[in-house]
């Protein structure tokens, strides 16, 4: 057994578990008028009601206890200050330099100069473009953006694009090219003009297999297209740090914007590679992005923990996770502009929690991690809310979603958020059988149709909610949201003892393609791998 699964702090919550299982959440509203006061939180105009969680006051002691016994406040303030807590790659973890107008310090160096520097360059690239000073080879201005990477050099951008759609240009349009997949590079330029269109290689070490690839092939395109080699530097630029390899590409190193090993690939929008979100919603939304993340940091770094945002959601999760058997974790936005932020905060949490060993190099034995899933409402209702309703899984949930509407249409908003309201009252309230009952027989059902009926109408209800309600969904209000997410994430990390700042799980599968490679292209039957495996691949040469 761990050291922390025999701690105090973890056997008394283990214990108030067994206690709090007899009682539903139901039961806790029924028990305290106030509860809504007592279990939610305002930050700005953002409103957080973790009401509908199975805790009470007593749990959120002893939730608190155990960040304390975790050293979460000297954690929170080694993270601010520099220090190199990412310990398996000997780094700091200094995301929150980026959107920070005071100075933070890495080894003797005020690191923010040299992010102040790179923003000041994204901020005369961004209105270059924008303005249709630089254009094209053509002296065309530019229409279409073009962003090749993958995994935080991706899934950020993307997501932060799609949300703030409105505050968007109509005159530049936003692509994102990831996969490896031959296709998704094939639509995307299918439909573009290679005389108006940016690429953005972003790619810090300018050797992941994925972009070089797609980049490569960009290339090729925009030559093959009517692009001259002498082209490739109005047209292509890059977010790296290796300026040898961006030199080779063709791209002019004034066309190279930095970014550092201080700053993990999924905790990186902020940075350069953001310069898609830059060019998109220009530079003073981009702006208002950063500083509506600063102000949640500040929160996070000088607010009590007993009414730290942050810090109460991840000790939430702690609880389900560890003490109430939840398996995964569903993120339902009530907005289609965060349609893509589910699986943005899939990379963000499933790649940074997803450990088995904790910071001493030890194995665990405790869970670490959940599943992230989830889609926009109302579509998911139709989707996959039967299982959250009535499944036999135990699934937690946010529901996040906007009081005002960036397009208020009829009453399609009111729609919305009535169904929103609704879904966290029925997984928690569910529906009982004299209710059913009494809903059959008002409907003058017989009494053996009713008794055949009830037992596939009732909902056990006691699913556990938050409810995230945010004024609108402005840049502002995004960075905080995002900021959230990222530091819950973190404070996850502490109670757990794991380093959330690496991904070696990401590299053995990477290494082991580069292995079957060649492979593919040579003519022979492959019989060094296990018997699948060998199998496989000698049917694809087969059927190519």
């Amino acid at each position: 057994m761990s050291l922390l699964t025999q701690s105090p702090a973890w056997l008394a919550l283990k214990n108030h578990q067994s206690a709090m299982a007899q009682q539903s959440i139901h039961d806790l509203f029924r028990q305290d008028s106030q509860r809504f006061e007592e279990f939610s939180l305002l930050f700005d105009e953002v409103l957080f009601d973790f009401s509908k969680q199975p805790v009470t006051s007593e749990t959120i002691d002893l939730l608190i206890a155990l960040a304390r016994q975790q050293n979460m406040e000297n954690w929170i303030e080694q993270m601010f200050q520099g220090k190199k807590i990412n310990s398996t790659e000997d780094r700091a973890a200094l995301h929150v330099a980026l959107r920070s107008k005071k100075p933070f310090f890495l080894d003797g160096e005020d690191v923010t100069l040299k992010v102040k520097s790179v923003c000041n360059k994204i901020a005369r690239f961004s209105s270059a473009i924008r303005s249709g000073e630089h254009t094209g080879y053509s002296g065309k201005a530019f229409t279409d953006i073009v962003n090749i990477g993958i995994g935080g050099s991706d899934l950020g951008p993307l997501m932060v694009t799609e949300a703030l759609k409105p505050y968007g240009s109509t005159q530049l349009k936003p692509h994102f090219v990831s996969n490896i997949d031959g296709t998704q590079i094939h639509e995307t330029l299918s439909r573009l003009d290679p005389a108006t269109t940016l690429f953005i290689v972003a790619s810090k070490t300018f050797t992941t297999q994925e972009t070089i690839t797609n980049a490569h092939s960009a290339r090729t395109w925009f030559l093959a297209q009517g692009g001259s080699e002498n082209d490739i530097a109005r047209h292509f630029v890059a977010v790296s740090t290796n300026l040898a390899a961006v030199k080779q590409f063709g791209i002019h190193p004034d066309n190279m914007f930095e970014f550092w090993d201080w700053v993990g690939g999924r905790y990186s929008l902020w940075s350069a590679i953001g310069l898609p979100i830059a060019l998109t919603i220009g530079m003073d939304h981009f702006n208002a992005l950063l500083a509506g993340a600063n102000a949640m940091d500040q929160h996070f770094a000088t607010t009590a923990l007993e009414k730290n945002i942050p810090v109460i959601l991840g000790l939430i999760a702690v609880w389900q996770i560890n003490f109430n058997g939840v398996t995964s974790h569903a993120v339902l936005p009530y907005d289609q502009y965060l349609h893509r932020f589910p699986a943005y905060l899939q990379q963000l949490e499933m790649e940074s929690n997803g450990k088995r060993i904790n910071r001493n190099g030890e194995e665990i034995d405790y869970h670490t991690g959940i599943v992230i899933w989830g889609e926009p409402g109302t579509n998911g209702q139709h989707a996959f809310y039967q299982l959250l309703h009535q499944g036999t899984q135990t699934i937690s949930a946010d529901f996040l979603a906007p009081c005002q509407s960036q397009h208020p249409i009829g009453n399609h908003h009111h729609l919305l958020m009535a169904n929103y309201f609704a879904q966290t009252e029925a997984l928690m309230c569910g529906k009982h059988g004299n209710e059913v009952r009494a809903e059959l027989q008002s409907k003058g059902m017989t009494a053996e149709l009713t008794e055949k009926l009830l037992p596939h109408k009732i909902h056990p209800g006691n699913h556990a909610t938050t409810s995230i309600l945010f004024r609108k969904l402005d840049p502002k209000t995004l960075g905080a949201l995002i900021a959230l997410y990222e530091h819950k994430v973190f404070v996850q990390s502490v109670i757990w003892n794991i380093n959330p700042f690496d991904q070696w799980g990401v590299e053995l599968g990477k290494e082991l393609a580069g292995q079957i490679l060649p492979e593919l292209e040579q003519a022979e039957s492959v019989t060094r791998h296990d018997a699948s495996t060998n199998g496989l691949i000698n049917f694809f040469k087969e059927n190519q």
